[in-house]
């Protein structure tokens, strides 16, 4: 492929993941290369985490991020936790600043190999989640599916972590709920004017939730970094939990901790799975006859 770029397929617990490595050059992933990757069986992802060269000072990587309808995302905690596992295989080091569309993200690598990202500070106001109406309290808006005397789904709490989250909290099981039919109708909700990430989230102790999520832009997903995040600060701030929760996502456990200085740490693993490259406009990849566990 004429304009080739190396790339890694990872996931972080099933958050199906491509990172791109675009640094040193000015292509770009395009919207359409994006979908053809995503159409493959072989190739689909959750989201792809294109590394760009640094454009603010004292950051390692610009690290731009595009679901599988090729939209553009703000955060992804999953993906970043990928993206600092493959780096650190790169270059021995651990620690991270990376700038994202959301803004600036740190992350690091532990010594007993999980990958913790600081996802910055949730918002709560109505105007930065971003929701059309106003909401004095978005711990619980009104926003319902059902019969209005019967609401299969109400009264979600709304944040930010970077991008719109709505959760709704169950006292079912959360697969007992149709997310797959549900999802995609409130993901396009007038009520959200730039689209959200739609969680179920069932609190099963005092320390421990257990969620699913549909993905902006991406559907159902094993793993959502972010949304665990809005779960968490969410359960918090509601009186349901404490600071400090387990998440389990369908893919496995996350470990939140909302700190007193309002940041949101997330950590958890990353897998690598195979590298290859690929052609930034067309979504055209080769597959590494012998592939390494780290960036090209």
């Amino acid at each position: 492929m004429a304009h080739s770029i190396p790339f890694a397929r990872m996931n972080g617990l099933g958050n199906e993941i491509l990172v791109a490595d675009l640094r040193g050059q000015s292509a770009r992933i395009t919207p359409e290369a994006a979908r053809a990757l995503a159409a493959r069986a072989e190739t689909h992802f959750d989201q792809i985490m294109a590394i760009h060269d640094p454009v603010s000072a004292g950051t390692f990587a610009y690290v731009r991020i595009l679901n599988s309808d090729g939209t553009e995302a703000g955060a992804c905690g999953n993906g970043t936790r990928c993206v600092v596992q493959a780096l650190s295989a790169e270059t021995g080091q651990r620690d991270f600043l990376f700038e994202t569309k959301a803004g600036l993200l740190e992350a690091f690598e532990r010594e007993d190999g999980l990958l913790t990202v600081d996802m910055g500070k949730p918002r709560f106001d109505w105007q930065s989640i971003p929701l059309s109406e106003e909401f004095a309290d978005t711990r619980a808006i009104e926003l319902q599916i059902g019969p209005i005397d019967a609401p299969i789904l109400h009264s979600p709490s709304v944040a930010s972590m970077g991008n719109p989250h709505a959760i709704f909290w169950v006292k079912d099981d959360v697969w007992s709920f149709a997310l797959d039919r549900f999802g995609p109708i409130l993901e396009h909700h007038p009520l959200f004017p730039d689209r959200a990430n739609i969680s179920l989230a069932q609190v099963t102790g005092p320390e421990s939730l257990r969620i699913r999520t549909w993905e902006r832009g991406a559907g159902l997903t094993r793993a959502c970094g972010s949304a665990a995040c809005a779960a968490a600060v969410s359960a918090a701030r509601t009186g349901r939990t404490g600071r400090s929760v387990t998440v389990t996502v369908p893919g496995g456990d996350l470990r939140i901790e909302w700190r007193s200085d309002d940041h949101v740490l997330m950590t958890g693993p990353a897998e690598w799975e195979w590298s290859g490259t690929l052609d930034p406009a067309t979504g055209a990849f080769a597959r590494d006859e012998a592939p390494a566990e780290v960036m090209p």
